[in-house]
């Protein structure tokens, strides 16, 4: 699933102002997270430049050109913007060099500025072009806040995954993602996920049909996103398996290249699989806190040496 962030969609989450925008400004995406502070640039350094990154324009770089003379800044400002950059920015609500605008016509370059210093709108610029850039891909299944713990509940269709969901909302926990979830692998140790944007806070019961989970219960029963804690198999009872009554084991998925803890729960008629959800959840935060009752059994029945 290739990601990729649009212009647009960029300017209004950071509230950036428009000084100058090419007629084709909504056929043009950002691809990757880097941003680049483009002095080296100005002064002729043309080496490992890429174009693909949002270049910043920050007081050190400003201060730099406004001591050039016009002709100089024109060609300093050239040496940028004949590379066409993606975006140029300019923070600290700025004044726009009547060359920076000259050469965004020119080139097609879009222009913008911000309020921001520099660093702290490169620290929200990259944070939340990493999670939007990230690795991403679509699963089947329900996105869920339990207590705190971000659940996706995976099962073949018809197992009870919506109807699980919609019960863990009515007790008081949050929605993120009904049966279509993109997951995102953030950092070397977090997967989040989230709804697509078209069907969000919309679930389907099979018997009722369409529903507004968010108009129903409320805004506090959604979420937009959430980090995948734990993952649960819903999976039709087989009288052939053995199902352990003991812990939960080893077992893990791989989502995006990461191993997540996974719970396997067999369904049959009678099982209240939203309270399981939710004990399934706190003993999960205990394991993370440090305590695992099935060890703490075993070794009282000296079942552990």
């Amino acid at each position: 699933m290739e990601s990729k962030v649009p212009i647009q969609a960029f300017i209004d989450e950071l509230k950036l102002e428009v000084i100058y925008s090419p007629e084709d400004k909504k056929e043009r995406a950002i691809v990757i997270p880097d941003v680049s502070r483009p002095g080296m640039m100005l002064l002729g350094f043309k080496p490992h430049f890429d174009p693909r990154r949002i270049q910043i324009i920050g007081l050190m770089e400003y201060t730099y050109l406004e001591g050039l003379s016009s002709e100089d800044r024109m060609k300093a400002l050239d040496r940028l913007y004949s590379q066409e950059p993606v975006l140029v920015i300019v923070t600290r609500s700025l004044d726009i060099f009547d060359e920076m605008f000259m050469l965004s016509c020119r080139y097609g370059v879009p222009l913008l500025r911000c309020e921001q210093n520099t660093s702290e709108f490169m620290s929200a610029a990259i944070s939340y072009l990493n999670v939007e850039l990230a690795p991403a891909t679509l699963m089947h299944g329900e996105l869920v806040d339990v207590y705190g713990e971000g659940i996706l509940i995976l099962g073949e269709s018809g197992v009870g995954k919506s109807e699980t969901a919609i019960e863990l909302v009515k007790r008081g926990h949050r929605l993120i993602a009904d049966d279509s979830v993109e997951l995102r692998r953030v950092s070397d140790k977090t997967i989040v996920g989230k709804s697509p944007d078209n069907i969000r806070y919309f679930s389907e019961l099979r018997g009722i049909g369409i529903i507004n989970i968010k108009q129903l219960f409320g805004v506090g029963a959604v979420n937009i996103t959430e980090r995948i804690d734990l993952v649960i198999r819903l999976e039709e009872w087989d009288s052939s398996k053995s199902y352990s009554k003991i812990g939960m084991g080893t077992e893990t998925i791989d989502l995006l290249g990461l191993s997540v803890p996974m719970i396997t729960i067999p369904v049959r008629p009678g099982r209240n699989l939203a309270v399981i959800l939710e004990v399934a959840a706190m003993n999960f935060r205990n394991l993370k806190l440090g305590y695992d009752a099935e060890k703490e059994l075993l070794d009282s029945l000296g079942m552990i040496q």
